[in-house]
């Protein structure tokens, strides 16, 4: 090969062999500990704790800590607090009026009156768990209990959902809580909102508390285990008609 040709072909293979180990050296630097592709590193940075995290029980995220609307303002508990689901003077008067219809004698400490066994204790002085013993104990029976009359299968369903221990007393505040669960299920946020008409949301209350009557003056239960409304269809509008004015 002439000199010239052999100068060329020697230049050649340098260039190749400098362009290749350049590439090669770059591919090595990309993992490297302070590269992107570190295993290690993360390209995030969260607060710590906010990754890894059991999310809490709620059912509602507020958008502050005053609640998610106005003028109800409704958050949801962690499972281990026991306090209400539901703030605000127009949920203790929907509470008042359903607890009127309900038990308006004995309130928290209501049991049902066809009861032939009752409970060993006051209901608010007796756990949860007690209370399902004694259900369990006395088949055959009405078993409705408490202010807002829970039945059995009610109750182990809101239990559950809400996460409550049986070792849980079923105190004032733990009925409240479990009654609201079923006022959300009834449809509050849409009947507070405007986007349920008040005599559809007074309906599917009925069909949760016998003691409320549908608009034909009766309990939806009516018959049912000795149920009946207890109050008429324009006294429980008239109600509320002043909790709900819109």
């Amino acid at each position: 090969m002439p000199p010239s040709m052999a100068t060329l072909a020697l230049a050649l293979f340098i260039a190749v062999f400098t362009t290749v180990d350049a590439v090669r050296a770059e591919a090595v630097s990309l993992l490297t500990t302070d590269s992107v592709f570190a295993p290690q590193r993360a390209l995030f940075h969260s607060p710590q704790g906010a990754i890894g995290q059991q999310p809490s029980s709620s059912l509602f995220a507020g958008r502050s800590a005053g609640g998610l609307f106005a003028p109800l303002a409704i958050r949801q508990l962690s499972a281990p607090s026991l306090g209400s689901a539901l703030t605000g003077t127009q949920i203790e008067r929907l509470r008042q009026l359903i607890g009127h219809a309900e038990s308006r004698r004995d309130g928290y400490d209501a049991v049902q009156h066809g009861a032939r066994v009752k409970p060993p204790g006051r209901p608010t002085q007796m756990t949860i768990g007690e209370i399902i013993a004694w259900t369990d104990a006395t088949p055959g029976q009405p078993h409705a209990i408490g202010k807002f009359q829970f039945i059995p299968p009610t109750l182990l369903r809101l239990v559950a959902r809400t996460g409550m221990p049986p070792t849980t007393k079923f105190s004032p505040q733990v009925q409240d809580r479990l009654a609201d669960e079923l006022l959300l299920e009834a449809g509050l946020r849409e009947a507070s909102s405007g986007n349920m008409g008040r005599h559809h949301f007074m309906r599917k209350l009925a069909m949760i508390w016998a003691g409320l009557p549908t608009a034909d003056g009766k309990s939806y239960y009516d018959g049912y285990a000795g149920n009946k409304a207890s109050m008429t269809w324009a006294q429980y509008d008239t109600e509320m008609k002043r909790i709900f004015p819109g």
